[in-house]
């Protein structure tokens, strides 16, 4: 789609989506030991080396940056789920399968900062973009289906990226044929906007006499 090279067609920049997605909580295996870590968002630790915690994926790849942990990738990034999504995702042209709501950005984030404790990367980001490719195919065929007729789009399972990219499409395509059904709604708006609005006779006027 067009929405996936072009960012300002999107509602929220790739950078301000992945943003989001670093809340999210991961496993990590310290090599240090540690004292626990009060932020605003919540205590983690403390940090014993070879036990592992879960963190927020920000703070995971700020540590994995220092060389003081390893990531554990999540459960359905591994090569037999993935597998078993592509297939189903295949196999259903009309249904979306249900994956991590930020599945797209967890996945760059680890294959940027953390690739070195993913199992089997390559083929596990080749499917990830297979995944991705062929839900994005399922969205355009959906906007092809959309008629005048249509009120409202319901699309279940997609992800906080594909939600971002599809949303605009799927405003402008129903404004689109909302004025193009309706040209007499359009004509009546914009002439109800130049008309001043009428004078009401309150009965006739008495002259100011001088005094």
């Amino acid at each position: 789609m067009a929405g996936q090279s072009n960012p300002h067609l999107s509602l929220f920049s790739p950078s301000e989506v992945e943003f989001v997605a670093e809340d999210e909580i991961v496993e990590i295996v310290p090599n240090i030991r540690m004292e626990a870590l009060n932020m605003i968002c919540g205590d983690f630790g403390p940090f014993f080396p070879q036990i592992a915690s879960k963190v927020p994926l920000w703070l995971a790849v700020a540590l994995k940056r220092r060389g003081k942990c390893t990531v554990r990738a999540p459960e359905w990034m591994t090569v037999d789920r993935l597998t078993q999504v592509l297939e189903a995702e295949r196999e259903s042209p009309r249904e979306f399968q249900p994956l991590p709501f930020h599945y797209i950005e967890v996945s760059k984030l680890l294959f940027d900062h953390a690739r070195d404790d993913i199992s089997d990367a390559y083929l596990v980001r080749s499917l990830i973009e297979d995944i991705r490719d062929v839900r994005f195919h399922k969205v355009e065929t959906g906007l092809e289906t959309i008629s005048g007729r249509t009120h409202a789009v319901k699309l279940k399972n997609l992800s906080a990226m594909e939600v971002n990219i599809v949303r605009p499409f799927m405003v402008r395509t129903l404004q689109a044929f909302y004025k193009h059904d309706s040209p007499q709604m359009i004509q009546q708006a914009d002439t109800t906007g130049s008309r001043s609005t009428p004078v009401t006779d309150r009965g006739p006027r008495r002259d100011l006499r001088r005094r």
